[in-house]
């Protein structure tokens, strides 16, 4: 029998924008890197390696639902559309608004743009994407006239010196970040230069490592334009034939020195002289920037303060030598695309009276919106003080991404109506939903998907859409046709709508805007090949602005004089610590996806706050227990994790958990509602916060094979997924000598207990047994040090029956001797666990190299070999 051909699509997580290939292997899916894929070339990080585990229909929305109840489609579409149109006609188009994603394919993307901003005639339509990279799209369209980026992935493997600022590619982009890693083995003179506050997984490829003071990335990058200045670097010749502003962007650094940057970067005058001289002194640069830099409130200042570098010294455009923003979400490129900000018009076009005009008649719209709309974080204030009355909500949970979540989800109680169009049935946004859409998942779509460098790829569907689920695109076009847009939305198949977002990229054109695909269509739509625009019938374009020629009026860039602002949010008496949010390696975004696949949440399980061990003495923490998390806005529960790599007097914590997974984990739910005054995206870096010890009388976790509910659940509670069991965790103040009998209440399962307690020392252990079948277990201990390890435990859910000796040895909560644990997860690509990798060590495997050949950890996307490193250096 022939095997069938593997299906080329691209992965739905960051913005490397991997190709994928899947293919049927029985009743499940298994997926593999594309090897024909110039962005990744057949790798794939852990989230991508785990997708074929997270089809499963278990928590799907599959039915439209109004109020909670099933209802038709037809029923759903017209009360929709019904509704926008009534606030409408009541109130003006500025009283409905929607808020889509990243995570959308560009043709929903265009659909949902055109809708709003020509034929209802709004600019509100704004996306998640205003959280991780508008101040880049700002910091571009100030420097080249258009939202640009001027290089590729390739130039991180042709660069002499890669300076990473305000990011964690090892954790985030790991399959770009294992090819500098690659390139740098390669090539050893190759330098790499990690700027952070907080050490990271990506520092230990550094040659330098520059732990600055949070939010003084601007003053060093002044400082260097000052030094380039001084030592004679700049490309005098490049500047007065293409640049405008050089003259005042100089003037606004000339008082800075390497003493008074060191001074205001925290740093030593040594390495700040160290990665002066090195920029100075290397043509084939590449600056990489993220949500460090990004999520500011001086965040387009600090993209331009890094722009002017490279501007400076005629660095862009050519192989190996760019400023490179690179970005968070798998089609957050393709949002700017087709205006998906609130602030652009399609195709790259602003909201200026020929734009307007522009885009107005190629779509025949009738009521083009002429200003711009409400930025992310000023969209649901406007909800939430009653300006916006219909809210539509697509492929996001803002309830738990946005800052001041709490805020948020009033906001959402307060809407006359809201519309949430999702894959999953429950998230935190959705249960504030009137009516709920169910949406095509990865899998079941089909369109197209940009990435960091610019590169188009097709997503394909590979399983049938479940229930009645459709895409997003239809769900939006058949909204538009009930409120008497049809002629508008006639479209028949996603092809249609990318030939007419193609059209529009070229229409009136003539080189005159950077974003033109209007050689793409139809030759190329569905061929494999990925090709990053500009796309002529010659192809596509790897690097801009090589030929000095930029998208602002006379063609020349501008330099921007950059003065340095100290963050909004500073620390205070009652708030005296600096929290720092961010990403980690096996999780994304609200874990709707990522949370289905055990593997991903056998490395980091819980939400944790990094600290320094000296603030963690002071305030009376200890690692792995509780610590509270507090500021005027909301409040966090999170284990302690104390890290030598993070800054006294600042923390870290992570921005994935939600009440889906934990209790009180919600880290946007402390974060201000501060803006940078252009961008309008968030400070999530700089948020003073209140720290305190969680006072618990008692720790523990319950396993069974079911997830149990535990919404009402007093104290801290975190669900953990396993291969064949649901972890527990559990923390609570009050007594716990009723547990035994809530434990049985709580499962309501039937089987034989076998029980140990002892309540003056608040121990209590218990499990579930039917027909030698393990079915749930629980332990109680005053101390949370004092609970065994959850690996091998978990591990017994496997089984269709216990052995005798599994069985005497439950309730000690360790395996008898001779019994294999793992222990915990580092490698999350194979399962690879810390026991295993130390014995291998033992036996004589002390490279990272020899442990790839013993047990293939590292072997994958390499995310975990840090780590690795780090174990092989303590034994």
């Amino acid at each position: 029998m022939n095997t069938p051909s593997p299906i080329r699509t691209t992965c739905p997580y960051c913005g490397v924008g991997c190709g994928v290939l899947v293919r049927r292997d029985g009743e499940a899916y298994s997926v593999r890197g594309d090897p024909e894929h110039p962005a990744n070339f057949g790798r794939l990080c852990s989230k991508g390696a785990a997708l074929g585990e997270t089809l499963s229909l278990d928590d799907r929305l599959l039915h439209p639902e109004i109020h909670g109840e099933l209802v038709d489609w037809n029923t759903a579409l017209d009360t929709v559309a019904q509704r926008f149109a009534r606030v409408i006609a009541e109130h003006g188009p500025d009283a409905v608004a929607f808020y889509v994603s990243g995570q959308l394919l560009t043709e929903d993307y265009y659909v949902a743009n055109k809708l709003m901003k020509g034929w209802i005639g709004s600019g509100n339509i704004d996306t998640n994407s205003r959280l991780c990279m508008s101040s880049a799209v700002a910091g571009h369209k100030r420097a080249f006239g258009s939202d640009t980026v001027p290089g590729c992935y390739e130039d991180l493997e042709l660069a002499d010196l890669v300076v990473l600022v305000g990011s964690n590619a090892a954790w985030t982009h790991p399959v770009v970040f294992q090819r500098l890693v690659a390139a740098k083995k390669a090539r050893p003179a190759m330098r790499v230069v990690v700027i952070d506050p907080r050490r990271t997984a990506t520092a230990d490829l550094a040659d330098l490592y520059l732990s600055l003071k949070p939010g003084s990335d601007a003053w060093l990058f002044n400082g260097l334009l000052n030094h380039l200045k001084r030592e004679d670097a700049v490309d005098w010749a490049y500047l007065e034939t293409h640049v405008d502003g050089f003259g005042a962007a100089l003037r606004a650094v000339s008082g800075l020195t390497i003493p008074s940057v060191a001074r205001e970067c925290g740093l030593t005058e040594a390495d700040v002289a160290t990665f002066f001289r090195w920029f100075a002194q290397t043509p084939k640069t590449v600056s990489v920037f993220s949500q460090g830099i990004n999520q500011s409130s001086s965040g387009v200042d600090k993209v331009n303060s890094i722009i002017n570098a490279h501007l400076a010294t005629g660095r862009i455009g050519q192989p190996g030598a760019a400023p490179f923003s690179i970005t968070g979400q798998p089609n957050a490129m393709g949002g700017r695309e087709v205006g998906g900000l609130a602030n652009q018009l399609a195709a790259h076009m602003d909201f200026t009276p020929d734009d307007i005009d522009r885009v107005g008649r190629f779509w025949r719209a009738p009521n083009m919106a002429q200003q711009p709309g409400l930025k992310a974080v000023d969209l649901f204030e406007a909800v939430h003080d009653g300006r916006i009355k219909a809210l539509w909500i697509m492929a996001t949970n803002p309830a738990v991404s946005l800052p001041m979540a709490d805020r948020v989800i009033e906001a959402l109680r307060r809407c006359p109506f809201v519309v949430v169009s999702d894959v999953v049935a429950r998230t935190d946004t959705s249960v504030h939903a009137h009516i709920k859409l169910p949406a095509a998942a990865w899998g079941e779509k089909d369109g197209t998907v940009s990435n960091s460098e610019r590169r188009i790829s097709r997503q394909r569907a590979f399983l049938p859409p479940p229930g009645e689920v459709r895409p997003d695109w239809w769900i939006v076009a058949e909204v538009a046709k009930r409120m008497g847009f049809a002629q508008a939305f006639t479209y028949d198949a996603p092809s249609a709508i990318f030939g007419e977002h193609a059209a529009l990229s070229g229409f009136e054109n003539a080189g005159t805007r950077d974003f033109d695909i209007s050689g793409i269509f139809p030759e190329s739509y569905d061929k494999p090949q990925a090709a990053q625009w500009p796309i002529t019938r010659q192809g596509g374009t790897p690097r801009l602005f090589a030929d000095g020629h930029f998208f602002t009026p006379n063609g020349r860039a501008r330099m921007v004089p950059i003065t340095p602002r100290a963050p909004v949010n500073l620390p205070n008496a009652a708030h005296p610590y600096i929290l720092n949010s961010g990403r980690i390696r096996d999780q994304w975004h609200t874990m709707t996806r990522s949370g289905k696949a055990a593997r991903l949440l056998a490395h980091i399980d819980q939400p944790f706050v990094e600290i320094h061990p000296s603030d963690a003495r002071a305030l009376g923490l200890k690692d792995g227990a509780l610590a509270r998390l507090h500021n005027a806005h909301g409040e966090m529960l999170a284990r302690v994790l104390e890290s030598r790599e993070q800054q006294v007097g600042s923390v870290f914590a992570p921005i994935h958990w939600n009440r889906q997974f934990t209790g009180h984990g919600r880290v946007d739910a402390l974060i201000q509602g501060v803006t940078d005054p252009i961008s309008g995206q968030p400070e999530f870096k700089q948020t003073p916060v209140a720290l305190a010890s969680y006072a618990a009388q008692w720790f523990g976790f319950v396993m069974a094979r079911d997830a149990l509910d535990c919404a009402t659940q007093p104290g801290y509670w975190a669900r953990v997924r396993g291969k064949a069991c649901w972890r527990h965790e559990l923390a609570g103040s009050e007594s716990a000598t009723a547990w035994p009998a809530r434990m049985r209440d709580w499962l309501a399962l039937s089987g034989d207990w076998i029980e140990m307690q002892d309540g003056g020392a608040s121990r209590y252990r218990g499990a579930l047994i039917d027909n030698g079948r393990l079915l749930a277990v629980y332990f109680l201990e005053r101390q949370a040090d004092r609970l065994p390890p959850r690996h091998w435990l978990e591990s017994l859910f496997e089984r269709d029956s216990l052995s005798e000796a599994e069985r005497g040895a439950l309730l000690l909560g360790r395996p008898s001797q001779g019994v294999p644990d793992n222990g915990r997860v580092v490698c999350a690509c194979f399962g690879v666990g810390e026991h295993s990798l130390t014995q291998a060590m033992a036996e004589g495997a002390q490279s990272v190299e020899a442990l790839g050949i013993r047990l293939k950890a590292g072997t994958n996307c390499g995310s975990c070999i840090p780590e690795l490193k780090r174990l092989l250096q303590s034994t």
